[in-house]
């Protein structure tokens, strides 16, 4: 039997998307995949307790650390963990390029928004909801990308559209493109680990089949 793929993680907050993974691998009969770490990019991050209680292994850079130190350090633990596939969850800096390039391919993010749209330096969490607000846009949703050197850059690999509803606040639609995020993140890392989608060599996602076939998703509230 072929060896689990090993997914790492990387988070700032509170670790939902993360538990999401944790749920869908590291369980009896799940995946062939674990997640076996988590590098939280601050030392109060509730993520750190997820995975304390997921027996899951966390890191943290030291602080103050610049980016030469930060890519030193994070190369040097997903090495360690022998980690195959990195995912950003919830990861508020920028990824320094060695890591990028060292795990090209094999680095995701989820989004919560429907990129190119809304996305880029400053556009995280309730300010990505409020700015989707303010625009007027009827539709949002969640983005499953491969990263690249940029913010909310790289290539797509799966997408799921979420309603705005009239009366929506930040709040409202924060969570209900949480619970897609919580969907679709783990589904499209199973599909990575099974070879099912991969980059192409034109720089597009290259999925085997329709990315959504054996999934079923909702838009609920979160």
């Amino acid at each position: 039997m072929a060896e689990p793929v090993r997914i790492a993680v990387l988070a700032s907050g509170g670790g939902s998307n993360f538990q999401a993974l944790v749920d869908r691998f590291n369980r009896a009969g799940g995946p062939q995949g674990a997640v076996v770490g988590v590098i939280a990019s601050r030392a109060d991050a509730g993520v750190l307790r997820r995975a304390r209680r997921a027996g899951v292994a966390s890191a943290v850079p030291p602080p103050q650390a610049g980016e030469e130190e930060t890519a030193e350090f994070l190369l040097e633990t997903l090495a360690a963990w022998r980690s195959d596939i990195v995912v950003l969850a919830g990861y508020m800096k920028l990824v320094p390029e060695r890591v990028v390039r060292a795990y090209w391919g094999r680095i995701v993010n989820i989004h919560p928004a429907l990129l190119p749209a809304f996305g880029g330096k400053g556009m995280y969490g309730g300010r990505v909801h409020r700015a989707v607000i303010e625009a007027g846009t009827r539709i949002t949703g969640a983005t499953v990308h491969f990263v690249d050197e940029a913010y909310d850059r790289g290539p797509i690999l799966c997408q799921w559209p979420v309603p705005v509803l009239a009366g929506d606040t930040p709040e409202s639609v924060a969570a209900r493109v949480l619970a897609v995020e919580h969907q679709i993140l783990p589904a499209a890392v199973e599909s990575l680990a099974a070879g099912i989608v991969r980059l192409g060599a034109d720089g597009r996602a290259e999925w085997a089949r329709e990315w959504f076939e054996t999934e079923v998703f909702t838009n609920r509230e979160g």
